[in-house]
Order: structure tokens, then sequence, then C-alpha cells
């Protein structure tokens, strides 16, 4: 097991790893949309949402993996009203690729930000 960290994502801000490269298997942690700059949210949905498949990139990059070895992801929306303009957003990152998929509203996210997202990956 090795732990995967970058400076190109945010920093943990609990007792967790950015990321967990188990044998073959790449788990991230939840990224969240707040400038590494300034740390603030960045809350427009299409924007956030790219920020933290960025982010999670970033973390897959580290790991010696690419996108298209992202093979789940769990989107965590603050509002589900949501749900259409990050899908627009999910749509163009991955392009043609499409990993498997859960969306879900929840009642309050770290930072109060409006998404937050995790992934699998597999090389």
């Amino acid at each position: 097991m090795k732990i995967i960290n970058t400076n190109n994502a945010p920093k943990a801000i609990g007792p967790y790893s950015q990321g967990i490269l188990a044998g073959n298997t790449l788990y991230v942690s939840g990224q969240i949309p707040v400038d590494l700059e300034t740390g603030k949210n960045i809350d427009d949905i299409y924007k956030a949402t790219t920020k933290a498949l960025e982010y999670i990139l970033a973390i897959v990059n580290e790991a010696g993996l690419e996108k298209e070895n992202i093979v789940k992801c769990c989107v965590f929306l603050k509002d589900l009203n949501d749900f259409e303009v990050m899908n627009k957003a999910y749509a163009d990152f991955f392009k043609e690729h499409k990993p498997a998929r859960v969306a879900l509203k929840v009642s309050k996210l770290p930072k109060d930000v409006v998404v937050e997202i995790d992934c699998i990956a597999v090389k």
C-alpha cells in the first residue's frame, strides 16, 4: 500500500490521504472545489465540478495513472437542481471515457462547497 499526495490538489483537511494505491487500485479521497491559491470555494457548479475532477486527475497522475484508468466516481451534490449542469461538466471532462458513477444529494459538504467527488482508478 502506498500513500499518494500531490501539491496540485487541496491538502487533506482531516486524518486521511489524498489517495491510496493498494496493489493496482487507486482510491482517491473526495475532492472539493477550492482555489489552491486563495482557499476560496468555487461556487459555479460547472466550474466547481471541473475543478474537483482536475484535482482527482492530479492525484491519479501522481500515482502514475491516466484519466482512462478511472473506473468509478461518486458525486455528492449540495443541491440536486445542479445535476444537469454537473452532468454537462462531467461529460465534457471525461469525453468518450465513461466511468461508472453514482450521484447523490447530501445535506452538507465540507467547507460548504457545492460538490465533492471521489473516484477509484485501476492500472
